[in-house]
């Protein structure tokens, strides 16, 4: 995420609104950034921002929803696709945009930055979160009941793996190029790529694929619907990665093999993993794997690399928000500071919130669908309604962002409710 220049002026004032697809020479000209990331390294940043976490929810997802929810997963990956154009076009728009917040200012003021704001650093934040507790859970199932005492306090357990990762994640949260975190993404996108064989091994070795499952369930459609966008929402991130690359008008490509790398890891896993364990699913379906086996430890041991690659990623935008609004993003001991207090602040939270299905389902559903789903939509109509637009168009995105605010009040309560009967 990069600080806006002092020579940019108002959006609204001074700057002419770029009709949609079209891109004159200047407009690409400014979107060229000569040191930034190539397109492979921002296809790896983006990918390893949606794959990861996620894979792991998928089979408990359609076991939720039954068979016919494979449907829905293609419709919420074609939703989150179009909307990832929607922010492309909403930052081409100006080149006083270059983060999420700015498409909100742009659109609606200081009151829309806000806004914006607020739910996508919350929405990342939790994300972090769950990275840890992920660690935690699989650590937990590989190596159970180790313990240390320090300060005479005995730490055992699930928490001691997620402090544990704390400290090895730290390091990577000081990196603050793109560039060179897209070798730590490599890491991620392999690791997804290897958790979906190590399923398969599984399956033919062990479980086999025999169950036959439910062919619908309605009372578990929120959950579902939660889950598949969790999988389809890094677009919180994707302002950033738009700002990092060398040629920003190839983001729409970035885009497109993103999302079908990601379509072609979750897809398989759900399938398989539904196959697999039937309705005994648990919301990792690595925990449903048999202990001590070579294949469960394959899996387990992937799964631990992919929030180790993933969380600098998640928290960056973070960091660089409470930087630049401390007015210390130069000062590079200050920045190791806020970061480092940032990951500690997380480790705290995933140490009180254990419940890493419900929790991943309450982001998707209020969270994920809001900064990826409503708001892209809001701000589209309201920045290029000057110009026109196609009515068919516009009458999609209606569409498409009223279905966002019903998943999200709907799946929201669903995620609550069973966060609450849990406690």
């Amino acid at each position: 995420m990069a600080t806006k220049h002092e020579d940019d002026h108002h959006p609204t004032t001074e700057e002419p609104l770029l009709p949609m697809h079209a891109h004159d020479h200047k407009s690409e000209t400014r979107l060229q950034t000569p040191k930034g990331a190539s397109i492979a390294r921002s296809c790896l940043n983006m990918t390893n921002a949606m794959s990861g976490v996620g894979v792991l929810s998928m089979p408990y997802a359609v076991s939720q929803g039954g068979w016919l929810s494979i449907a829905v997963f293609f419709m919420v990956a074609g939703i989150c696709y179009y909307t990832g154009i929607l922010i492309q076009r909403c930052m081409e728009s100006s080149r006083s945009i270059r983060t999420y917040p700015d498409i909100g200012e742009h659109a609606f003021g200081h009151k829309g930055k806000v806004a914006i704001a607020v739910f996508l650093y919350l929405e990342l934040y939790l994300v972090a979160v769950s990275f840890l507790i992920l660690e935690g859970d699989n650590l937990d199932k590989l190596a159970p009941n180790l313990s240390f005492r320090v300060l005479g306090f005995i730490i055992q357990g699930k928490q001691m793996f997620v402090m544990l990762t704390g400290l090895i994640i730290l390091p990577t949260t000081w990196l603050r190029n793109l560039r060179v975190l897209a070798y730590v993404s490599v890491g991620g996108v392999m690791a997804s790529m290897v958790l979906l064989c190590s399923l398969l091994w599984t399956g033919m070795a062990d479980s086999g694929f025999h169950q036959s499952g439910t062919m619908f369930n309605l009372s578990g459609i929120p959950t579902t619907l939660g889950l598949f966008f969790v999988c389809f929402t890094g677009h919180a991130v994707f302002p950033t990665i738009h700002t990092s690359m060398r040629d920003g008008t190839q983001f729409s490509k970035v885009l497109l093999i993103s999302f079908a790398l990601c379509t072609l890891i979750y897809g398989p896993m759900a399938v398989f993993g539904y196959l697999m364990y039937g309705e005994n699913l648990e919301s990792q379906v690595t925990l449903n794997f048999p202990v001590g086996k070579i294949y469960t430890n394959i899996a387990i041991y992937t799964t631990l690399v992919n929030p180790l690659t993933k969380y600098a990623l998640a928290a960056a935008p973070i960091a660089t928000a409470i930087e630049e609004w401390l007015g210390c993003n130069a000062r590079r001991s200050t920045c190791v500071f806020i970061r480092t207090l940032l990951l500690i602040s997380t480790v705290v939270i995933a140490l009180t919130i254990p419940f890493f299905g419900y929790l991943m389902a309450f982001i998707g559903s209020f969270l994920s669908v809001t900064v990826s789903v409503v708001m892209p939509c809001l701000c589209y109509m309201k920045i290029f309604q000057a110009c026109g637009g196609d009515r068919l168009q516009m009458g999609v995105i209606i569409g498409i962002m009223l279905f966002g605010i019903l998943v999200a009040l709907v799946g929201t309560y669903s995620s609550l409710s069973d966060i609450i009967n849990s406690l």
